[in-house]
């Protein structure tokens, strides 16, 4: 076991599925592989876009496991929790490190840019998507109690869930963040993974 990670008062908490697990919704126009190889490098590109701030994988794949380990992240092992429980439990990890504000980013943003600045602000920050349906990117104070409530939709119940903690919030349109990959349509027009977002 190497030396104990160490965090500041912020950091990123990059929930991420087995890569080959990833995007079957893309299997109508990508194979098995290429789903694989862009789910891999749409993630590579958010923990980049999260730099200069520490970052933080949570998962329960051995393969995402080594490859956040090789880009210099703390892995958070949670098997089984489906994606809410596995960000409130990687959100309780930083928390008990000592991160005061955690930005947690969705692994499918291939224009991702800039995610150190999303939890700048204090309070609560949410990032839509496009479509304000869903949370790309939402920051929250780690001791909050905040319950995530990702899925279709997720937008209105996190800025309700917002609300109902009484903490100043904010809605940040960010059209590199807002852009995420769900569908065989989403693909095409997104800016390659590692090119500057235009």
């Amino acid at each position: 076991m190497g030396p104990p990670f160490l965090f500041g008062p912020r950091a990123v908490l990059i929930p991420v599925k087995a890569f080959d697990q990833a995007k079957r919704r893309l299997r109508l126009a990508l194979d098995e592989s290429e789903c694989a190889a862009l789910a891999r490098a749409m993630a590579d590109r958010v923990v980049g876009a999260s730099r200069p701030l520490p970052v933080a994988v949570v998962c329960d794949d051995n393969a995402v496991a080594e490859w956040a380990r090789q880009l210099g992240a703390l892995v958070v092992w949670e098997p089984g929790r489906g994606l809410n429980g596995a960000v409130e439990a990687g959100v309780e990890h930083l928390r008990a490190a000592g991160v005061t504000q955690v930005t947690v980013a969705h692994a499918d943003l291939p224009r991702a840019t800039g995610i150190a600045l999303v939890g700048e602000s204090p309070g609560i920050t949410l990032v839509p998507d496009r479509y304000r349906n869903g949370t790309n990117v939402i920051a929250v104070p780690a001791d909050a109690g905040f319950q995530f409530s990702y899925g279709p939709g997720s937008f209105a119940r996190h800025v309700a869930e917002a609300t109902r903690l009484g903490l100043p919030t904010r809605v940040l349109e960010r059209p590199d963040l807002a852009w995420d990959i769900d569908e065989p349509g989403d693909v095409i027009p997104v800016t390659a993974p590692g090119t500057p977002a235009t």
